[in-house]
Order: structure tokens, then sequence, then C-alpha cells
């Protein structure tokens, strides 16, 4: 049988277990708690992006301490993410999970009811924690619940939950900061969170348990040069490229070396590295980083764009990105689906391609003229890309995970995509606030309309360059994605024990 054949015969095979596998009423109930947890994780970022104006305004604070409403909740769920998917492979996944409903549900609520911004940032630290044991376990509990040639299915159903909720935080945050009050922002994850800590308690249980010990090392490690890289970017935005905001990304720098020591010298280390001499899951999780750090900040300077530069108010700036965002939902789980029959190297790396397509339509076109058409058809062309890529890449990562560690594995993942998205929030705000004076930075970040002069011109120049610098980061994530050779996916048995390979993705 020539070389071709065969290829085609082991698809056929995919193919065919593919389809038979129908999920189960236990499997659905299952799914449907998952998709709520990322709904909620998703609707609590989007929205506050559209409201951090008016949080700045009625709490009577700046610009530089209402950017740690969002990065206050990225460093937790980056440093802690790991780390408490491994407390799910210890103590129940289930458990965990569902504790971190609870977490955030409370954490949303003191969030609401803040009076000053040092209390909404500790409680945002709060939810953090929250959402970093939702975040680590719901991938893990997809690789408990489903085999491996229908994870992209289920995870398609997740990236589904991601853009429903980004949607909805879009919308109720255009309305509730327009109409009602920021506060409603973060009570409106209060009854969702408690539906979604009912049904999970009635229905997400616990699977086998493995004891490994906490990397406390390598968390101290990676919170001092995360904190001190994020304090010197928020330094440069406030007062410019100081001595001192120069001195903390330096040794903030240097620590990424010693992490990297520390970890390799830890038997149980947050990130290991011995987990990356496998190719497959090396470059699925260097893809996500890279993915996160090249595009996931670019939301927010559109909405700052959007209120700023064009002077949208927030309702009218989120009637603009829905578009996207439904078709991303509505794509995903068949992305999913196909990542499940053809492998995710292809579906991821499109997905990617598709998402650098869109930076570079905002980079050709966007202009304080640009026709709002333009600006939906990229948003569209980018949903469609992020529902390619998520599910495919996750299900990818979990595919070539060990069993007895799919907590850590999906918290590893998690990180590394929260890692990156810090990273592009960090990049983003510090290249934008450069390019003009800081006064005139704020102006525009909360969407005053009293720019001086050419500011809008100015201020545009800065985000091509920051829509150059997330290019680059997409192409070596696309490198990677597709570099990353053809999955070894395995046929599900209900033993779980003797498993037959039958092709490549």
């Amino acid at each position: 049988m020539s070389k071709s054949a065969h290829v085609s015969q082991e698809a056929s095979s995919g193919a065919a277990a593919y389809a038979s596998a129908a999920m189960t009423p236990e499997q659905k109930r299952i799914l449907a708690v998952l998709v709520m947890g990322t709904l909620m994780s998703a609707v609590d970022v989007t929205i506050v992006l559209l409201a951090i104006a008016s949080i700045t305004s009625s709490l009577h604070t700046n610009l530089v301490m209402s950017i740690w409403i969002i990065i206050a909740y990225l460093l937790v769920v980056a440093i802690f993410t790991t780390q408490l998917g491994r407390l799910g492979d210890m103590y129940g996944r289930g458990q965990i999970f569902n504790l971190g409903f609870l977490i955030f549900t409370v954490g949303s609520f003191l969030c609401g009811a803040s009076t000053s911004i040092y209390m909404l940032i500790a409680f945002r630290v709060l939810q953090g924690i929250g959402g970093s044991m939702i975040q680590a376990n719901s991938g893990a509990i997809i690789a408990d619940t489903f085999d491996r040639n229908n994870r992209g299915k289920a995870y398609g159903y997740t990236s589904m939950g991601w853009s429903t909720g980004s949607m909805l935080g879009i919308v109720l945050g255009g309305i509730l900061t327009t109409f009602v009050g920021w506060q409603y922002i973060f009570y409106i994850n209060i009854p969702i969170g408690a539906v979604a800590l009912w049904l999970g308690l009635k229905y997400i249980k616990d699977d086998a348990r493995l004891k490994e010990p906490i990397d406390f090392k390598g968390m101290l490690v990676l919170s001092a040069m995360l904190l001190l890289l994020t304090f010197s970017a928020t330094e440069i935005v406030s007062a410019g490229a100081s001595a001192r905001g120069i001195a903390m990304f330096a040794v903030g720098a240097i620590l990424i070396p010693v992490f990297v020591w520390v970890e390799r010298h830890e038997k149980y280390p947050i990130i290991d590295f011995g987990a990356f001499k496998n190719k497959i899951l090396a470059h699925s999780l260097g893809a996500a980083f890279l993915q996160s750090a090249g595009y996931l900040a670019i939301v927010f300077m559109l909405i700052m764009y959007l209120q700023g530069v064009r002077g949208l108010n927030p309702l009218d700036a989120s009637v603009l990105l829905i578009p996207g965002y439904i078709i991303g939902g509505i794509t995903g789980p068949r992305m999913g689906r196909l990542s499940d029959r053809i492998g995710a190297r292809t579906v991821a790396t499109i997905g990617i391609a598709l998402t650098l397509l869109t930076i570079l339509i905002y980079y050709a076109f966007l202009n304080a003229t640009t026709p709002y058409w333009i600006i939906i058809a990229a948003t569209v062309v980018a949903g469609v890309g992020t529902s390619m890529f998520f599910p495919a890449n996750s299900s990818a990562v979990m595919a070539n995970a060990p069993s007895n560690n799919y907590g850590v594995a999906s918290g590893l993942l998690r990180s590394l995509s929260n890692i990156g998205t810090l990273v592009s929030y960090l990049v983003t705000i510090t290249v934008a606030s450069l390019a003009v004076s800081r006064e005139q930075a704020f102006k525009i970040f909360l969407g005053t309309s009293d720019l001086i002069g050419n500011i809008s011109t100015e201020f545009l120049k800065s985000m091509h360059a920051v829509f150059i610098i997330s290019a680059v980061i997409l192409i070596a994530a696309a490198a990677l994605s597709w570099t990353r050779g053809g999955e070894q996916r395995k046929e599900w048995t209900h033993s779980k024990e003797h498993v037959k390979p039958h092709g490549q993705g």
C-alpha cells in the first residue's frame, strides 16, 4: 500500500471514530457547566474594558491605578493557574473547580461594593484566584471526560462560551456603564456564578488524585519577575522612561533566567521544561503564549481608539465589536470538530493567520475617519481566527499531556496564555503612552474628546507601532504552530488502559 493510501485509510479511520462518538447526557451536563465557567470568565475580561473611564472618574483616581484593575487580575491568573491545576490533581478537580466558582462570585460582589480604587484592586485579586481555579481545572475536566478524538469538539464549545461571554461582556459593559453604573459590571457575575456553582456541585465529580507538592520557590521567583516587569511598564506610562522604571525592568529581566534555573532544579515545577521535549506539546504551548502576547490586548487598544479618537460612547463602541464575537461563537464548535478530524496543526495555524490578517487590516486602514464597516469586517475575521486556534491548540496540548497530570498541563496552558495576555497589555500601554504626552495619553485612554492639536494622529502612529510588534509576534506563533508536526491521536476505550493508534493529525 502506498504512503498516501495508508494516510488516507488512517484519516478515514479517525473520521469514523469521530463520527461515532456522540456525547452522552453526562458529558453534555459537564460540558454545560464548563461552558458557563468560560462564559463568566470572558464576560469579566471584556466588560471591564468598557468601564475603565467610568471607574476612574467615579473613584477619583488616575489611569495608572485604573489599569491595575486589569493587570492585577492577569497577574494572579498568570502566577497561580498552574499550581491551582496541581491542587486539582491532588485534591480533586471538581472540588477546586467548584471552589473557584464560589471565590469568583464572592469576589465579584466585593468588587461591585468597593468604595476606593485600592479596595477594587484587592478584590480583583480575589476574583483572579477564583478565576485561576476555574481556568486551570476546566481543561483537565474536559480531558477526563472526553476521549482524545473528541476533545477538540468539547474545546470548541468552550471556545463558543468564550466568544459568547466576550460578546455579552462588550454589550453589557456598554449598557451598564452608560445607563446604570460600573458596579453592575461585577454584580452581573453573581447570578451566573450561583447557578454554575449549583450545577457544578451536582454534576462534576472528582477523578483520580495525584500527590505532588506546590512549587513555592518557583511561585516566588515568578511573582517577583512579573511584578517588577509590570511595575516598570506602568512606571513608563505614568512618568516616562525614568531610572526607577528602567531599574525595575532590568531586575525583572534578570529574574527570567533565574526562574528557568529554579524550575529546572525543582522536582515538581510550575513550568516543567522536561515536557518541552515533546515537540507537539512544546510548540502548542509556545504558540498559545505567542498568540496571546501578539493579539489579546488589541481589543483594549481598539476600544480606546473608538472612545478616544472617534469619540464614541461605551455602548456605541461595543456594538461595532459584536459581529466578530457572534461569528466566533457560531464557528467555535465546528472548528473544534474539524480539528478532531484532521488534527490541530492546520486548523490552529490558519486561525493564527487570520488574527494576523486582522492586525494587518487595522494597520492598513485604521485612521481618524476609517469607515466603521472595515472595523466590523476585521472583527469578523478575528472571530473566525480565534475560534479556530483555541479549541484546536487546547486539544493538541491535552492529547499530548500525561493523563495523571491533566491538571498541571491545563494549568500550564492557561498560565502561558495568561502571561502572554499580560505581556500584550504591557507592550500596548507602554508603546502607546511613549508616543504622546502622559496627559494626552490619559485623555485618549479614558475616552475624552478634548484632544489638543494633532494628538489623534500621534496616537494613531503609536497604534500602528503596536500593530507591527503584534504582527511580528503572531508570525512567530504561526511558525511554531505549523512546525509542531502531526499528532498521534488514539482511539478511546472504556478501560483507558489499552489504546490503539489510528492516525496522525
